[in-house]
């Protein structure tokens, strides 16, 4: 096992320049949002989704290794990120000499990811989610992600009770399955909030070509930001490139109301609306 400081990397996936473990974590675990999971059962269903999964494992946020230690068990090639330098340091002494195994001491913000087929995992601080989301859906290379967020984020992402902006403008290419409710006392420190397990898996197939996301993304922002009291009047204003009858056609085709809300179309609607507007849906087209 080894462990680096990561800074800027010669080659993806690889920190230049080794960890100094005697240099203190400069904030400290409230400011780091840390809740470690020390719940068994939590622990083994995530570690359970992971093993079904294929490839190298990078781990989003050790901490002090709940998750790392039985990952380290399924005998795959294992890297933890870790922010809090002391964490890191500590959890390199108790993954032991295993080849196979690193931890690096990094912000997973700053960290390059491989282009290689890999695994993401971890149990995400909640204050920094949306940020570390972002990264995650705008990266290339991973297969299967299995996360632990907040409860609310988690029924978001997976478009329970409705999708949400970032859901929609993801949806074509990766499908977000909502796992399980993990109680805050699964935590230590216990957080204000309950967490959810979720995991996001790259669609084999598109919906839309990867060519055209920003289209496409710009497209599902125009309506998700769009004014009006429905579907229909919200097209009609924001998507004028489309016809009447070819929205109304659209709307009966996937069982939407004209009242229905942007939340309401499913992965395979939105699509199907990007294919309907085309080219004219690309950002800078003409409109009117």
């Amino acid at each position: 096992m080894r462990t680096h400081r990561h800074g800027r990397p010669d080659r993806p996936g690889h920190p230049a320049r080794p960890a100094r473990p005697d240099r203190p974590a400069r904030p400290g675990r409230h400011e780091l949002g840390q809740n470690f999971l020390i719940d068994r059962t939590t622990i083994d269903t995530f570690v359970g989704l992971v093993a079904a999964t294929e490839g190298p494992i990078i781990e989003i946020g050790t901490g002090d290794g709940a998750l790392t230690l039985p990952l380290q068990r399924l005998g795959r090639r294992l890297t933890g990120i870790e922010i809090d330098g002391r964490c890191a340091a500590r959890l390199a002494r108790r993954t032991g000499p295993d080849r196979a195994t690193e931890i690096v001491h990094a912000d997973f913000l700053d960290y390059r990811l491989p282009a290689a087929p890999h695994v993401l995992a971890g149990n995400l601080p909640f204050h920094r989610t949306t940020a570390i989301l972002r990264r995650v859906l705008g990266s290339r290379g991973w297969t299967d992600a299995v996360l632990l967020v907040q409860w609310e984020v988690a029924r978001r992402r997976a478009g329970v009770g409705g999708a949400t902006l970032m859901t929609a403008q993801w949806w074509p290419w990766f499908e977000f399955r909502l796992v399980s409710r993990v109680p805050a006392s699964a935590f230590r420190p216990r957080p204000g909030v309950d967490g959810g397990l979720i995991t996001f898996s790259r669609r084999p197939e598109p919906l839309v070509p990867d060519r055209e996301r920003h289209g496409y993304q710009d497209l599902v922002r125009r309506v998700f930001t769009g004014r009006g009291n429905g579907l229909a009047r919200i097209l009609a204003a924001e998507v004028p490139e489309l016809t009447r009858q070819e929205v109304r056609h659209w709307l009966r085709q996937h069982r939407l109301a004209p009242t229905a809300l942007p939340k309401s179309p499913d992965a395979h609607a939105w699509a199907a609306l990007y294919a309907l507007a085309g080219p004219r849906a690309e950002p800078g087209s003409a409109r009117g």
